[in-house]
């Protein structure tokens, strides 16, 4: 930009943006920074790609809780319907009734 340039007008200092063009001069002959929009697009870029990086692990995560919850509400399906199957059943049979007496039974002598 020349100094008589319109976009100048009102900026600061002149000098300063003479030093800010001469070191952006500089990197770009060192191939440093070739252009400063080119620059951030390769940063948003990267950025992006990481991102999805994250996105992508996080898909994995979401998809293994699923399954666990699945396969959890799977088994407590499974143990309610036991118990309930046991709670309709009669008596156990390890268990045995009893026959005796019947003034034997809490009559205390």
């Amino acid at each position: 930009m020349r100094p008589e340039d319109p976009r100048r007008r009102g900026r600061g200092d002149p000098h300063l943006a003479e030093e800010f063009e001469k070191r952006l001069a500089a990197l770009q002959a060192a191939g440093e920074v070739v252009d400063p929009r080119a620059a951030q697009t390769e940063r948003l870029k990267a950025e992006v790609a990481q991102l999805k990086e994250r996105l992508a692990a996080r898909d994995v995560a979401v998809a293994a809780l699923e399954a666990f919850r699945v396969q959890a509400v799977s088994r407590i399906a499974a143990q309610h319907d036991e118990i309930a199957r046991l709670r309709k059943e009669p008596a156990a049979t390890n268990v045995r009734q009893l026959t005796g007496r019947a003034g034997t039974l809490g009559s205390g002598s």
